[in-house]
């Protein structure tokens, strides 16, 4: 009875420490993929599974663009608000939070020409 016992408890600790890893466990993902933070990246996110935790890996030359974190609104007028988050590196590592974010570049027609994403973390 005690060694069943003891088995038992180890199979439950590692199915714990399993189901721990599989939850904490990010991905990085590089926007654009090879391409990097470009034109016409708008559709990139498709088909892919993001939660919390992940982080997005713009890379870009610096000083030909941004990255600024704006709002459904900014999103789709392609205009950060005053004071938005705005990464200029090239190589900027933004971490995703639970629900839905959006990053535009906001150098002019750059956005327009469908440099922006939209990511749902779950």
């Amino acid at each position: 009875m005690v060694g069943r016992s003891y088995i038992v408890a180890l199979a439950l600790i590692c199915l714990c420490l399993f189901y721990h890893l599989e939850i904490t466990a990010a991905t990085d993902f590089t926007v654009g993929d090879s391409a990097g933070w470009s034109f016409n990246v708008q559709n990139w996110p498709n088909g892919k599974s993001f939660k919390a935790g992940d982080v997005l890996v713009f890379k870009y030359g610096q000083g030909a663009h941004n990255v600024v974190v704006v709002d459904a609104d900014g999103y789709n007028s392609c205009k950060a608000k005053s004071g938005s988050k705005t990464y200029t590196s090239g190589n900027d590592k933004i971490t995703l939070a639970k629900g839905t974010s959006y990053f535009i570049c906001s150098f002019p027609g750059h956005c327009d020409a469908g440099m922006k994403i939209k990511i749902v973390a779950n």
